[in-house]
């Protein structure tokens, strides 16, 4: 058992010591050994699912409907959120029936949140058969799905500002909301108590988004800088290729971030085991067909949804009485990643600062290296 270092939240400084981690589980087979395949999103979402319970399927006297009642029990009702699944049906016939935007606005967000949490839970079964390599890339893609399908559409319909202000949005409630909500409640329930988490991880996270940041910053630190007179027509020119050279830098650094967490340094990015504790190895309760009919058809959904929200976001905006702006950068952001939210603070309870962590760092740092270039 080799150590690394970690570091230790306490009411001081922070203090370093030295922790073991336990052997990996190797992924790759669809029963029991998914430890590879899970991360800190699929293990903050998985704090909101439950066991379905097969008692009334069995008791279906067609033998061929027993399966498929399975699957749908499986994936409707495996969550604590299934109830707000009923907002779904409502959002589509509130816009066919034109019931009103801001009920197609209000009952297309509550439909986004269990939508995204499922989503997240198949990619997870997905990962079980495809093996950790492929399993994480799906995952580190599809994360915060919700937020690239908004976007896209917010894009293709020209709004620039709910684009910009969704994805700044998204960025500030993981970093300042989450992470913020997380270690305070963390702190208050183990008050007194050591919060170790993986130092090494975070690190890379940290350093990543100081890119990001640094990035965005330069083609409006040009444009401030040379911006007035005769020089003004050749500063546009300039600050667009900068822009340019700084997305694509941005996605290489992205590409490069991916293969050292999935490839060559997997091992620092697994969440730590503890001994004693009560999780149970995960097994596929999907079969990998089902799994990805499921997924693309929560991705239609969502991309349904998705179109919803933005076509009704201005009418809303002027029924309640704020701003787009606002809408986007506080409303869009905390119902896209809900439950992904609510799991990080349940594991902060939990004193597993290493799954808040990677989940708050993680979503950041993809919305700002990858979904918004």
């Amino acid at each position: 058992m080799d150590s690394q270092s970690a570091v230790t939240m306490e009411a001081g400084a922070p203090t370093r010591k030295e922790s073991g981690r336990l052997p990996s589980r190797h992924g790759g087979h669809a029963h029991g050994h998914s430890g590879l395949a899970r991360t800190a999103h699929g293990m903050s979402s998985s704090s909101l699912r439950k066991k379905s319970d097969a008692t009334l399927v069995r008791k279906v006297p067609v033998a061929s409907l027993r399966p498929v009642l399975a699957n749908l029990q499986e994936v409707l009702l495996g969550t604590k959120l299934a109830v707000l699944f009923a907002a779904v049906p409502l959002a589509v016939a509130a816009q066919c029936f034109r019931f009103g935007q801001v009920w197609v606005f209000a009952l297309s967000l509550i439909g986004l949140i269990p939508l995204a949490e499922r989503v997240s839970f198949l990619t997870e079964q997905i990962a079980l058969y495809t093996g950790p390599t492929i399993g994480g890339l799906l995952n580190a893609t599809c994360g915060n799905a919700t937020e690239l399908i908004i976007a896209v559409f917010a894009l293709v319909q020209g709004k620039i500002e709910v684009v910009k202000c969704s994805l700044l949005g998204s960025v500030l409630s993981n970093l300042l909301l989450v992470l913020g909500t997380s270690l305070f409640c963390g702190g208050i329930k183990n008050l007194g108590a050591d919060q170790p988490y993986d130092r090494k991880q975070a690190d890379v996270s940290t350093g990543l988004l100081t890119l990001g940041v640094l990035c965005q910053s330069l083609p409006l630190l040009l444009r401030y800088a040379v911006s007035s007179g005769e020089h003004a027509v050749a500063t546009d020119t300039t600050v667009l290729e900068l822009s340019r050279a700084c997305s694509f830098i941005m996605l290489l650094a992205y590409v490069a971030y991916l293969f050292f967490q999935l490839k060559t340094h997997r091992q620092l990015f697994e969440p730590q085991e503890i001994e004693g504790g009560d999780e149970e190895e995960e097994e596929a309760v999907l079969g990998f067909g089902s799994a990805l009919f499921w997924l693309i058809l929560m991705t239609v959904i969502i991309a349904v949804l998705s179109e919803y929200v933005v076509g009704t976001i201005e009418p809303t905006s002027q029924s309640w009485g704020l701003s787009v702006s606002f809408i986007s950068i506080i409303l869009l952001p905390i119902v896209g990643n809900a439950a992904e939210h609510a799991g990080a603070v349940i594991f902060a309870l939990k004193n597993k600062l290493d799954i808040t962590l990677g989940v708050a760092l993680g979503s950041a740092t993809q919305i700002s290296m990858f979904v918004c270039h």
